[in-house]
């Protein structure tokens, strides 16, 4: 087996551990892998992208990702409420973003909303061989 194969069935193991609906870890939020690539010129990193639809008034357990995983999220459309780490909780609307530094805590992530759905496109620059991006924290 050459190492693109390798590479190849590593992201499909990631990409089955995220796209999976985020109701198996307890929360009512939607995750669906949208992009998932080993980035070419960065040997060992790869970037994944995932979509999270939140529901009305859905939120998402605390959770760290993967150790080596620099997070960039974007929410598409509704409102989402963020605290990362000891970092302010804060109401980020359509067409804001922020981050997550590698090994941070996502304290906080909901719909801001009640009433409307909110979506949020994530995307991950990790570690290759890093399986499971999202872990539940206690």
């Amino acid at each position: 087996m050459n190492i693109q194969s390798i590479a190849r069935a590593a992201g499909a193991a990631m990409a089955f551990a995220i796209a999976v609906p985020a109701s198996a870890h307890g929360a009512t939020e939607t995750v669906t892998l949208n992009f998932q690539h080993a980035i070419p010129n960065v040997p060992g990193k790869s970037l994944t992208a995932v979509v999270v639809d939140y529901p009305p008034g859905a939120a998402s357990p605390a959770h760290r990702h993967a150790g080596s995983a620099f997070i960039y999220a974007y929410v598409v459309s509704g409102e989402v409420e963020s605290q990362v780490s000891d970092g302010p909780k804060r109401v980020y609307r359509a067409g804001e973003s922020f981050f997550e530094e590698p090994g941070a805590v996502h304290r906080i992530s909901r719909n801001a909303s009640k009433a409307k759905p909110a979506k949020l496109l994530a995307v991950f620059i990790a570690d290759t061989d890093d399986h499971a991006l999202t872990t539940p924290v206690k």
